[in-house]
């Protein structure tokens, strides 16, 4: 059943609390490096503003361990805000509080309120019903807009919705259950995963999951030398997870799995060491693996060309350093290839999206997902926190 959206409320007038995401990287200066969870959240904020509600914004930002902690305030996305929205952010010292609640009192139709990080309370995590409490005191309303975090059963995002007779999801929120149900319940046909990045261990469920539901699925970067050991093949010094062996080794008796079937060495994963391409099943012992070699990269992308419905998580190969980045690039050209000619592409894992950044493809596919733990466990089959709670409709 679809959930109740911020469309569906009755926001003319009302403080509305909406749980984003706006847990940005900084860099040392506390400058922001990269805004596209910033950007993700405008719509459903300019919706409610040019509707009369008034959005009371709170987010996390980091893991300040439940203490006040200013590398980790939300000062730097204020201004972000006033930016990208040209308007005034009224920003709160605190999300809880006499202070707050004052600031809250004094909002009128037109104002924009920013919480402080509510992670500086060890409540939130704990997902405290007193502090949900005090949360939800602050608005008539209750949005979520933060799908990244709708697998955390914190306080405001699980506790404070139990306070609001209809909570019901942003218009992310809204866009991210759609593609990635869509995905996993009615999708378009051939459906094709593709599963990279460094660990076995982090996607080992997600793998499970939808092997019951793709027509092929690829396993490539680090992930893939676990399963090419348990096939017996010599991996010499590439990235290991010997304690999935026995599980990749039941996997690999469903057909629908391809693995590399030529892979890029070197003696050392770092920029400028010579490389060389070879068979998978033959890696000297003192080279590893940092890419898809030519063959497979071919092979990944006929299955890319006939595939309607494309699910990817997870890089290549170390796409960072720019000779072993071919592979993941490969990849990310024919997946914004076949989503011009019609295939519906869903891409998630922060470094898959800063990898569709890096080859300014980030734009060419369908949906970017914003929440990388939260995708991977709703991909696993999951039910996150967050969500749940929402109101169905």
């Amino acid at each position: 059943m679809p959930k109740l959206s911020v469309r569906d409320l009755p926001i003319k007038g009302k403080k509305i609390f909406v749980r984003v995401d706006f847990n940005v990287p900084l860099d040392e200066n506390l400058n922001i490096t990269d805004d596209t969870r910033v950007r993700a959240s405008l719509p459903t904020i300019k919706y409610i503003l040019e509707n009369g509600g008034i959005p009371i914004l709170a987010s996390h930002l980091g893991r300040p361990k439940g203490k006040i902690d200013k590398r980790f305030s939300l000062t730097p996305v204020a201004y972000r805000l006033e930016q990208l929205l040209d308007c005034n952010v009224l920003f709160a010292p605190d999300c809880v509080g006499d202070e707050v609640k004052k600031m809250v009192q004094d909002l009128k139709p037109g104002d924009l309120l920013l919480l402080e990080n509510v992670r500086f309370h060890a409540e939130e995590e704990k997902n405290d019903p007193n502090f949900s409490k005090e949360l939800a005191a602050l608005a008539d309303l209750y949005v979520d807009d933060a799908f990244g975090s709708a697998h955390r059963a914190h306080a405001s995002v699980e506790g404070i919705a139990h306070h609001f007779e209809n909570p019901a999801g942003g218009f992310l929120m809204e866009k991210e259950l759609k593609y990635l149900e869509g995905s996993l319940k009615n999708p378009q046909r051939p459906l094709l995963a593709i599963m990279g990045g460094a660990k076995v261990s982090t996607k080992i469920g997600v793998i499970k999951n939808l092997l019951n539901k793709v027509d092929n699925l690829v396993i490539g970067g680090g992930m893939c030398f676990t399963f090419l050991k348990a096939k017996g093949y010599n991996i010499g010094t590439s990235l290991c997870e010997d304690e999935f062996l026995d599980e990749a080794k039941t996997l690999l008796s469903n057909t629908k799995i391809y693995l590399p079937v030529d892979v890029v060495i070197a003696k050392e994963p770092k920029p400028g060491n010579p490389t060389r391409t070879v068979d998978a099943s033959s890696i000297p012992a003192d080279y590893c693996g940092v890419d898809n070699g030519e063959q497979t990269t071919n092979e990944i992308g006929t299955l890319i060309q006939k595939a309607k419905t494309i699910v990817w998580n997870g890089p290549m190969g170390i796409f960072e350093i720019d000779e072993f980045s071919k592979g993941t690039a490969k990849v990310a050209h024919t997946i914004a290839e076949a989503t011009a000619a019609g295939a519906i592409s869903i891409v998630g894992g922060g470094d898959t999206i800063a990898a569709l950044s890096k080859f300014k493809l980030l734009d060419k596919v369908s949906h970017a997902s914003t929440g990388g733990g939260a995708s991977l466990e709703f991909l696993e089959g999951k039910e996150l926190p967050g969500i749940k709670v929402l109101k169905e409709k």
